[in-house]
């Protein structure tokens, strides 16, 4: 068995280097192929083993392909915003056709693009499959299963529109405008308008118009309309007002208060000579009422608290002449009984009921719609008298989409108790632009609003939607996320690709089109995460090259060729020993 057994060692020689000569050209031939992973020949020896130490039969070699998956290729830029390369673990996952009765493949050829159908294909035709991600955001619940990846599809055609959710305005009111009754303001014109544009379901723009009025506030006030008054001006000699006249103020806390009209310096209590008498008189009562002059000089009456919701009333009278008339201030029925009607009373306003804790609370006079509340506390009015604003929300066609009260502080801050989140919203809910769109609700972000004396002042405002915008691209970004873009300037994201991992990725079946599928040796998949559970990153706009080492695959091509000549040698020697051993019979 010795010489003819080395014959059979070379002949397993031979063919053992021409299979790593052909492993070593496979990897040559494929070293600009996308995501190819090169093998390698590892040589096994066979041996024959004998009973008897004194003879020895030569075994023969045998080869075995070791794949080297798990290699990193070089990462090269592209102009691509499609293309996806792995740095790191994992493999995308894809199948020859979106059909559930294919196999799941895996590969690192990332050189993906769209096909005519709005699939994601690489260069050897796999359909890309990615996690939806659904309205909120989110991945499937069952995420860690290949039943919840899909084809990655990006046709959109017919456009994308961004209905508006969001809103946030910066603007000075200005705290010098001259203040109205809270009734005359809801006919009279406003002090300062500005509209902002947001976009509906259909993708229509639609112009919220935001009004705003000085007012005297929810208390009961009364407000005389002769302006430039000044506190030294005399009733009779500067107003003609008649010496003797006389009125008299309540309210729900008491009174009457009587004052009188005098010519000369006043003796007694309730006698009047000049403006700052009557203001003196009337915040001295203890009838929870005071008394001052307005930004345009005009006397204002007003019930000085606005606690628990109550109805706080103020009571005016003539009592001898018409005094208050003089003073500007005329009467429609006498006695004449004022209130905080308008926010308490006749529902004009959305504010609702007021309330002596916080938060101030908020009611749906009109259509649901809530503004932001003031900061009350109990038993204490927390609110500035002279920082009250109406704020008029008007829909496109004309009507009131919503109308409140807005107060700030003495240091021109907005005066309000932000909700849950931190935020100071007027929340607008259930729009309906009568144009078939869905009903719509927007957050408006007043937290920047503000009353300093000046002009006024929109300082920002900026929203959130876009019209009808077609498809400009898709990208892939590093975390994987699929986005389309449009040319409104929206994006909609659409999947997320996750990484699929292996116990041991060089285990796996190679499959033509630089794919493999799993097996036995690989052990099951794992859907992670790029980043996440030992999966690597993904770089967009970046492809993975072949692992190929061509100096190196040349090297082992040199030795392979030698080895191979050194088989053949020994081929030829042992067919000349046999030849030698068959001419002994000549």
């Amino acid at each position: 068995m010795g010489l003819f057994g080395s014959l059979f060692t070379g002949v397993s020689a031979l063919f053992s280097q021409s299979q790593n000569t052909a492993i070593i050209s496979n990897n040559i031939a494929n070293i600009s192929t996308t995501g190819f992973k090169r093998s390698e020949a590892a040589f096994e020896s066979l041996v024959t083993s004998q009973s008897r130490l004194s003879t020895y039969s030569p075994g023969t070699v045998t080869v075995n392909r070791l794949q080297r998956v798990d290699q990193q290729g070089a990462l090269q830029q592209t102009a691509s915003t499609t293309d996806a390369a792995i740095s790191g673990n994992g493999f995308f996952a894809v199948k020859r056709d979106p059909d559930n009765t294919q196999e799941f493949l895996y590969t690192r050829a990332g050189q993906f693009s769209e096909d005519s159908q709005g699939l994601l294909r690489n260069a050897a035709g796999f359909a890309l499959y990615a996690w939806p991600i659904d309205a909120n955001g989110s991945l499937p619940a069952n995420q860690g299963d290949l039943t919840s990846l899909v084809p990655a599809d990006v046709a959109f055609l017919g456009g994308l529109t961004r209905p508006t959710s969001s809103a946030e305005l910066a603007i000075n009111l200005d705290a010098n405008a001259v203040d109205q009754t809270l009734s005359s303001a809801l006919t009279s014109a406003v002090d300062f308008s500005r509209g902002i544009t947001v976009f509906d379901s259909l993708g229509s723009s639609q112009v919220l118009t935001f009004e705003y009025t000085k007012v005297y506030g929810p208390q009961a006030t009364a407000a005389g309309t002769i302006g430039d008054l000044q506190a030294t001006d005399e009733l009779v000699n500067d107003l003609g007002l008649t010496v003797g006249n006389e009125f008299e103020i309540s309210s729900e806390l008491g009174g009457p208060l009587t004052l009188t009209v005098v010519s000369g310096t006043p003796t007694v209590a309730g006698e009047i000579q000049t403006v700052n008498d009557i203001i003196t008189e009337i915040n001295n009562a203890g009838l929870g009422v005071s008394a001052s002059l307005g930004n345009d000089g005009e006397l204002i009456i007003r019930r000085d608290e606005f606690t628990g919701g109550a109805v706080n009333t103020l009571t005016l009278e003539n009592t001898v002449g018409v005094p208050l008339t003089g003073l500007g201030i005329t009467l429609t029925a006498n006695p004449q009984t004022f209130t905080g009607d308008d926010l308490t009373l006749t529902g004009d306003y959305d504010n609702g009921t007021p309330a002596d804790t916080p938060p101030y609370s908020t009611g749906d006079a009109l259509t649901g719609h809530t503004f932001p509340a003031f900061q009350f506390l109990p038993g204490d009015a927390q609110y500035n008298d002279r920082g009250w604003w109406q704020l008029n929300i008007v829909h496109p066609d004309g009507t009131s989409l919503s109308r409140g009260l807005l107060n700030f502080n003495g240091d021109g801050t907005l005066n309000s108790i932000p909700d849950n989140d931190g935020n100071t919203d007027i929340n607008l809910s259930q729009i309906d632009w009568n144009n078939g769109s869905e009903a719509q609700n927007i957050n408006i972000d007043i937290e920047r609003f503000s009353q300093f004396s000046g002009n006024f002042d929109v300082i920002f405002s900026d929203q959130n939607g876009a019209e009808l915008g077609l498809r400009t691209g898709v990208e892939i970004d590093r975390d994987g996320f699929i986005i389309a873009r449009f040319s409104n300037g929206a994006s909609a994201t659409l999947y997320k690709m996750p990484l699929i991992t292996f116990a041991n990725s060089n285990g796996l079946t190679e499959v033509s089109g630089t794919a493999y599928s799993e097996n036995s040796e690989s052990g099951e998949e794992n859907l992670r995460e790029a980043g996440t559970g030992g999966a690597g990153f993904i770089e967009p706009s970046t492809l993975e090259a072949s692992n190929v080492d061509l100096a190196d695959e040349f090297a082992r091509l040199i030795v392979s060729q030698r080895a191979f000549g050194a088989g053949t040698r020994l081929i030829n020697t042992v067919d000349q020993m046999t030849q030698d051993l068959l001419s002994l019979r000549n």
